[in-house]
C-alpha cells in the first residue's frame, strides 16, 4: 500500500470536476455503509456530496467507479460544508495500493482530457490544448 505523507507537495494535484456526479460507497469502521456522490476527483483526494455528513478526521474505506473498474482506497474525511441538498465534504487519500493509484490516475487523466476536448469544441480553432494534461490544471 502506498501511504501519502503529510507534507505539502510543491504543486497541487490537478482536480477534475465531474459533469455528472458518480456514485461512491463509504464503509465506516463499525461496518456501516453510506452512499455518496463524487463531485471532484484528484489523485490525492476529492469532494463528496453526502447526507448525513461524517465527522472530521474519520478514516473510511471508499469505493469509486473508474471506467469499468472500481478504485478502493482509504481516505480521511475533512471539514464538511453545507450544500444545496445535504453536505459537501472533502476527503484526502491516506492509503492506496499502486495498482489502485494507477487506475485512479488514468481516470483523472481521462476526465481532464474530456474537459479539454469540450473546451476545444466551445472555443474552436483558437484554443490550444495543453501539452501535458496533468501539468496544466
Amino acid at each position: 500500500m502506498t501511504q501519502f505523507s503529510q507534507s505539502r507537495p510543491l504543486r497541487r494535484a490537478p482536480r477534475a470536476t465531474l459533469r455528472q456526479p458518480i456514485p461512491a460507497t463509504i464503509s465506516l469502521q463499525n461496518g456501516r455503509q453510506l452512499y455518496a456522490k463524487v463531485n471532484q476527483l484528484s489523485i490525492t483526494g476529492g469532494l463528496l456530496e453526502l447526507n448525513p455528513c461524517l465527522e472530521e478526521r474519520v478514516w473510511v474505506e471508499l469505493k469509486i467507479p473508474a471506467g469499468f473498474d472500481i478504485v478502493q482506497l482509504t481516505a480521511e474525511m475533512m471539514f464538511p460544508m453545507r450544500g444545496a441538498s445535504g453536505y459537501l465534504q472533502p476527503f484526502r487519500i491516506t492509503r492506496i495500493s499502486p495498482e489502485e493509484l494507477y487506475k485512479l490516475d488514468n481516470e483523472v487523466t481521462e476526465l481532464l482530457k474530456q474537459k479539454v476536448a469540450s473546451k476545444l469544441a466551445d472555443h474552436g480553432a483558437n484554443f490550444r490544448p495543453p501539452r501535458y494534461y496533468l501539468e496544466s490544471f
